[in-house]
């Protein structure tokens, strides 16, 4: 990710970083719980029954795990069946060292105040053993361990017998099939890791720098599936499809089948290689010397039924279907199954030229689109949970994103899954700021590479390259971040990637880098990381709305009360609204970023200081709905610019993996405030929206096609709610993909407008319809921006807007009638009517709707048609909130109402 000042700037913010130990993702205790009582006696690990037909790959279903410091036996009693492991903690799956110790109740929940200081680091200097029995019935066939994900490096023992050791299993994202046939025996078996400690500055593996404070055990431990794979005296491997897609016509694609058959065994054979996508039927015979392993492959030259017609292409969201074809391979020898592979597929192009201004433009079977994107974060103890990375990426959808951008901290498979359902496009990289960029100039705080490192890198993106390749949401690899890698390191990517049939741009770095092969970069890395004003992005410098700015945004992110209540003790509450100089322990290790000064300075000099928390909050919400707004639709609006068109945004970032004060459009726990709305506004499919440049206003059509017979209104309103300014265009019409259409321009001067001012901008179809409304408050006073004092991660504010008389808006009286539906598949649907019933002319500004339960918690996840919404007097509003019917816990749901300048009531929600 960045920290890209001068290199003594640099190893001082990491120097904090690693002064401060880290936090993570969920436990599901209340915020001031007293974790559970371990238990005295532990259970053992379960016990994995593997499948025994030819091609069957079982996971391991979880570990007993223990300290070597507390481990008197040899390695060889511990990997022997039947070792007691008494006194063992359990582990899943997946889990690092820390996640398991968590899981068992240990320590207090990591996710409030500063618990996880109190987690002494000891613990996590020396190796840590992970144990698992695995049963085999039939010892005729072959069997396999393939893994990755192990952090950062590990001795594997089977039966008592050392079958690899730490030097070869080396590095999180490396691949490892080890043919355990000799070891394996009917029966129970077991398998040991040795994993040694991490250290990301000194590992390729996984580490943290700004965003969160990193775990104390650095993640350590097994973060993916251990297999057990079973097959025939041929192995089949690799198993993978390159398409080629006709464009522009998408009428037709050819589809190569790729392999790799391998002879296990010491005697000649020929094996028969067939497979099937859908109706699509093909073979051929493949003759194999003792332990030979060769490629096999089906191309349409020799296999013309693989030069598909009409086929279902995959689309990103909005864009069209997200079609997916299954590849089924089976070699057999003399007739019987030997091993079989399966892979999901899409048909897409991917092409990311740099344009003449420098910027990479992404387009999508020939279709260019501006990727709208967020910084993803798992958890911070990477453990996975299928249905809280579903939600996210659901709420990625609802924000109008079409893009994820992952760096490090590469996903399991599932993940990418559920992103080609969804249509998500996803670019994942090497992360900045540790071992992956130690060797490139300025690469700090990353050791410098030895020769062992290089061979761990390559088979890093071999690995990854070939368990990405096939997905269709993956557009990219970014083989740099913010440094691009030098020659050697970007060869033994480059030809890793090849190797693997790797179709999609191969980028240098997520900064204005180049490398030798790969060529620049394409892409920005121009900040801000830090607050700025709204009009900061309408400027074509900096991180401002032109080309492709890789991470960047306002900085802070206040979350709701609810969630504060459950982050922050009672005096960090305090500490939070009265000092912002303070450190803020929630906000980031880093000591550029270790308080909310910034942020703090520009709530007082614009909306004026805080008189309490509610009020710090409130304000908060109000500034992140503005600033997130602004830096969407400023690249919305340039997407389609003549010269210095802006091709692509990341907000940095998309979400937290632990309880954060900044960087996430949605919290740790889900909720959403100012900032989601804010960016769910900006990205609505047809929208119009004020330029702070300019004063234009532009309606923006991010559908495919276009509309038609339109009509803007724009009206400014004094903060009595006086109207001094009100004009519509007409007849208007914007084309497709994102097109702009410039419906009319505030004038630079508005007589009698009051410092303060309201902007409303409604946009009506043809049948006088509402389809876009969209609020601002502005000032006559313009925030002032120092461009020439701009450091890395902000540029100086001088002088602020005056929004200090929004404090002077008449209170607004809005009524609630709420209604409950459920469905049939466990989700209800919350309508709920808003109605300002007052009899002034002032509006109710942001009014926020919170789906609540019983005991006034918020349901999350939630998504709601719209929200933080703006009424004036006599204007009513009907919002949908749909839910999945157990996050009520059993209790009828009713919604709480607040807003700028109204009380908060909560109202039943009956069903």
């Amino acid at each position: 990710m960045f920290l890209r000042p001068a290199p003594h700037r640099r190893r001082q913010a990491t120097a904090a970083a690693l002064a401060v130990l880290g936090l993570a993702l969920a436990l599901v205790l209340p915020a001031n719980a007293a974790p559970p009582a371990p238990t005295a006696a532990r259970p053992a690990a379960p016990v994995t029954v593997t499948a025994s037909e030819p091609g069957s790959a079982t996971a391991l279903t979880g570990y007993a795990i223990q300290s070597s410091a507390k481990v008197t036996d040899s390695a060889t009693a511990v990997s022997t069946p039947g070792y007691p492991a008494a006194g063992w903690y359990p582990a899943g799956p997946r889990s690092t060292v820390l996640a398991a110790l968590l899981a068992t109740g240990r320590y207090a929940d990591p996710f409030y105040s500063q618990n996880l200081k109190k987690i002494p680091t000891a613990d996590f200097t020396v190796p840590w053993w992970y144990r698992s029995d695995f049963t085999v019935s039939d010892t005729s066939a072959r069997t396999y361990l393939d893994f990755s994900g192990v952090v950062s490096a590990a001795d594997v023992y089977v039966n008592g017998v050392r079958i690899a050791t730490k030097d070869a299993v080396a590095g999180a994202y490396t691949r490892h099939e080890l043919d355990v046939t000799a070891q394996v025996r009917a029966g129970t078996n077991t398998v040991a890791f040795l994993v040694q400690p991490n250290d990301p500055r000194k590992n390729l593996t996984m580490g943290w720098i700004d965003w969160l404070q990193p775990p104390p055990d650095e993640n350590m431990g097994l973060v993916r599936d251990v297999l057990v794979r079973r097959g025939g005296p041929v192995a089949l491997r690799d198993a993978h499809v390159v398409t080629a897609l006709a464009l522009p016509s998408l009428g037709s694609a050819d589809l190569t089948v790729k392999a790799q058959v391998r002879n296990d065994t010491a005697d000649p054979v020929t094996t028969t290689v067939s497979g099937t996508i859908g109706a699509i039927a093909f073979s051929q015979n493949v003759g194999l010397a003792a332990h030979e392993t060769k490629a096999v492959a089906f191309a349409p030259s020799g296999y013309p039924q693989l030069r598909l017609s009409q086929p279902a292409v995959w689309w990103p969201a909005g864009m069209g279907a997200q079609s997916m074809y299954d590849l089924r391979l089976t070699a057999t020898v003399s007739g019987t199954p030997s091993d079989s592979a399966q892979e999901r597929f899409g048909i897409r192009d991917v092409k990311a030229p740099v344009d003449g201004n420098g910027a990479r433009q992404y387009s999508v079977n020939g279709r260019k689109l501006l990727i709208k994107g967020g910084g993803w974060s798992p958890d911070v103890f990477l453990r996975w949970d299928r249905t809280y990375t579903e939600d996210r990426l659901r709420y990625a959808l609802d924000l109008g994103l079409n893009t994820i951008r992952l760096e490090g901290h590469i996903e399991p498979d599932e993940f990418f899954d559920l992103a080609d359902r969804y249509g998500i496009l996803t670019m994942p990289g090497w992360e900045c700021c540790d071992k992956w960029e130690g060797n490139v100039n300025g690469g700090e705080p990353g050791d410098k590479w030895t020769a062992a490192d290089y061979p761990v890198a390559k088979a890093s993106m071999a690995g990854e390259a070939a368990r990405l390749r096939d997905h269709p949401s993956v557009i990219s690899f970014l083989i740099g971040s913010d440094f691009a890698p030098d020659a050697t390191i970007e060869k033994g990517y480059v030809d890793a990637l090849k190797a693997a049939d790797w179709a999609t741009p191969v980028v240098a770095a997520a900064s204005a880098k180049s490398a030798p092969l790969s060529g620049p970069s394409g892409m920005k890395m121009s900040g801000p990381y830090d607050w700025v004003p709204p009009n900061y992005w309408y400027a074509k410098r900096e991180g401002g709305a032109t080309g492709f700015n890789s991470e960047t945004s306002a900085g802070p992110d206040i979350p709701t009360m609810d969630t504060l209540r459950r982050t922050l003790s009672p005096a960090e509450l305090e500490t939070l609204w009265k000092d912002p100089t303070a450190p803020q322990y929630h906000r980031s290790p880093s000591s550029t970023f270790k308080d909310l000064k910034l942020f703090g300075n520009a709530l007082t000099g614009r909306y004026g200081k805080p008189t309490g928390l509610d009020d710090y909050v409130r304000k908060a919400q109000l500034a992140q709905y503005e600033a997130v707004r602004a830096q969407f639709e400023s690249y919305g609006r340039n997407a389609s610019d003549s010269s210095q068109p802006a091709t692509g945004v990341v907000y940095w970032m998309f979400n937290s993996g632990w309880t954060s004060l900044h960087w996430q459009l949605v919290d740790r726990y889900l909720d959403q405030g100012g900032a989601y709305f804010g960016a769910k506004k900006a990205n609505e499919p047809l929208h119009v929206q004020y330029s702070y440049d300019t004063r234009s206003v532009v309606l923006v059509n991010n559908r495919h096609a276009p509309a038609s017979g339109l009509t803007a209104r724009v009206s400014l309103y004094n903060t009595d709610g006086t109207v001094k300014y009100d004009r519509t265009s007409t007849g208007l019409t914007v084309g497709g993909d994102g097109a702009k259409t410039t419906a009319l321009t505030v004038p630079s001067s508005v007589s009698g407008l009051s410092t303060t001012y309201l902007a409303k901008l409604v946009l009506t179809d043809s049948s006088g319809a509402e389809v876009s409304r969209n609020v601002y408050w502005l000032s006559t006073k313009q925030d002032v921006l120092d461009w020439d004092n701009t450091d890395w991660y902000y540029t100086p504010t001088t002088a602020y807007a005056d929004l200090k008389g929004l404090s002077s808006l008449p209170p607004a009286t809005v009524t609630a009638t709420a209604r409950t539906t459920a469905g049939g598949d466990g989700t209800s649907t919350t309508s709920v009517t808003l109605s300002n019933t007052g009899t002034g002319k002032a509006p109710a500004l942001l009014t926020d709707a919170h789906l609540v339960d019983g005991a006034g918690a918020p349901v999350l996840p939630v998504t709601w048609s719209d929200n933080d919404v703006s009424l004036w007097p006599g204007e009513s509003v009907t919002l949908t909130a749909s839910y999945r019917t157990a996050d009520l816990h059993g209790s009828a749901p009713r919604v709480r109402v607040s807003g700028w300048n109204t009380a908060t009531a909560t109202v039943p929600a009956n069903r």
